[in-house]
């Protein structure tokens, strides 16, 4: 079967609600690159909507009921949002679920160092890279540092115009004779991706009593002058480093690319890409039948571990909450019937074909830009290892959503059977019993710093995305 390509079937109202939903996509792109930016952002457009904190609905001790609108945050790195249906929780619930954790690098604990007249800060990378592909790129730090009076400090440098940025040396290629023999997986090592911050050595004014002292003193001048700056800028001591959470991204905002403005060029597609159109699809879905539910979760990149990744009970507790509420009861049975009964669509990326590359792909089963969302029956690797299959029943009922509602969208693989593979967080949905099946948007350059979707798949995913949300 043949994907027909998207661009020839909008009309003019089409693609200006294309080039609207783009638009923003490209702006919170541009301004969310770590997992507490995207949920604070989340967190103020869903209380300009009406949406109420779950902990405010449970003071309250409202019975909620169809139209309400609910939001819990997790350590402000996950959300869940829910909009009440008409009928009952017990039949289940249409869920989705994306993460909004992209590949990084994140600053160790006790990373600042001087060497060679360069302060460096030292990283420890995140989820699946190619190092070789963050040198000698600007980069910018975010993140928060909290310190032991309880207060919270911002930190945001490099993306402003007047901002300094930080980079990874590379070998220059006069030198790299050895470097350049080495496989590509270790051309850059991981301990080797530490940032410079500065070069310039502090004066220091004070008396120096011994030699030794002195040779210290000038050694760490660069150091030293890189902790006043923190100082003076952020309040902050070298020892607050144990207490920060600082991640290091590509500096600068996400690009229109091709000169025919198709497709965005930016950081972290994988996954904000669905998450965005996920938050979009829930906040735009008005009246719903079946209740509504919006899950932008953490640490998909690393196995969804953690309290803040989708193996915790975080998810599952605030349908707990949700059900009592609603039923005015405390009833683990409705809640398992509700989980059994749902259905959800687990929003995560696929490879988009790239023609330099053929020899990794299947042609006749994988993602196309600018032919569709795209359904992925079941991830894993080689021989399914690791995956969440959907049903043919499953399936046959979205074909039928999506047809019903004009949305196109194209079935896909990760790439050739024995190549690889990857994984998402459908199958802990899955346990539930519940039906999940992978949907999403097929980028190009996946896990690079800078990947590329097309405008056409983003607009056509946000479709699909409220069209599954509306299926009763």
């Amino acid at each position: 079967m043949e994907n027909k390509d998207l661009w020839n079937k909008y009309n003019s109202r089409k693609l200006n609600e294309l080039n609207k939903l783009n638009d923003s996509y490209r702006e919170f792109l541009s301004n969310c690159k770590t997992e507490r930016e995207c949920v604070d952002f989340f967190v103020d457009e869903a209380i300009k909507d009406g949406y109420v904190e779950l902990s405010e609905a449970i003071k309250s001790g409202k019975k909620l009921k169809a139209g309400d609108k609910i939001y819990a945050v997790n350590m402000n790195k996950s959300i869940v949002m829910v909009k009440l249906g008409k009928k009952p929780l017990e039949e289940g619930v249409n869920i989705l679920g994306a993460h909004i954790d992209s590949p990084r690098m994140d600053i160790k604990s006790n990373p600042l160092y001087e060497d060679g007249g360069i302060a460096y800060l030292d990283t420890h990378y995140y989820g699946g890279i190619k190092k070789y592909q963050w040198v000698t790129l600007p980069l910018a730090i975010h993140g928060v540092v909290c310190k032991k009076d309880g207060t919270t400090v911002i930190v945001n440098i490099g993306e402003e115009a007047d901002d300094p940025v930080f980079f990874i040396s590379d070998l220059l290629i006069h030198l790299s004779a050895k470097q350049m023999e080495k496989k590509a997986s270790v051309v850059i090592e991981g301990e080797d991706l530490d940032v410079v911050i500065g070069s310039r050595p502090i004066a220091d004014t004070k008396k120096k009593s011994a030699k030794d002292d002195e040779d210290k003193e000038e050694k760490e001048a660069v150091k030293k002058g890189v902790l006043k700056l923190l100082k003076d800028y952020y309040d902050m001591d070298e020892e607050d480093f144990l207490s920060a959470e600082l991640e290091v991204v590509p500096a600068g905002r996400a690009y229109d690319a091709g000169i025919d403005r198709s497709m965005i060029m930016g950081y972290g597609h994988d996954d904000r890409v669905c998450s965005y159109p996920s938050f979009r699809a829930i906040m735009d879905t008005s009246a719903v039948e079946r209740t509504a539910v919006c899950i932008l979760t953490d640490k998909e990149e690393i196995g969804s571990v953690g309290a803040t990744g989708m193996t915790s009970l975080f998810f599952e507790n605030v349908m707990a909450e949700i059900v009592a509420l609603a039923t005015g009861k405390e009833s683990q049975l409705t809640l398992r019937r509700m989980l059994s009964n749902s259905r959800m669509l687990s929003s995560d990326v696929n490879a988009g074909f790239d023609p330099k590359f053929a020899s990794s792909f299947d042609k006749k089963n994988t993602s196309y830009l600018g032919k569709g969302m795209v359904l992925c029956k079941f991830t894993g690797s080689r021989g399914k290892s690791g995956s969440n299959d959907a049903n043919a029943e499953y399936l046959a009922f979205l074909r039928k959503t999506f047809d019903d509602d004009d949305v196109q969208y194209q079935l896909a693989e990760l790439g050739k059977v024995d190549l690889g593979g990857g994984g998402t967080i459908a199958y802990i949905l899955a346990k539930y019993g519940m039906n999940v099946i992978d949907c999403g948007v097929a980028v190009l350059n996946m896990h690079a710093p800078f990947e590329v979707v097309s405008k056409a798949d983003v607009y056509e995913t946000y479709r699909g995305y409220v069209s599954f949300l509306k299926s009763v």
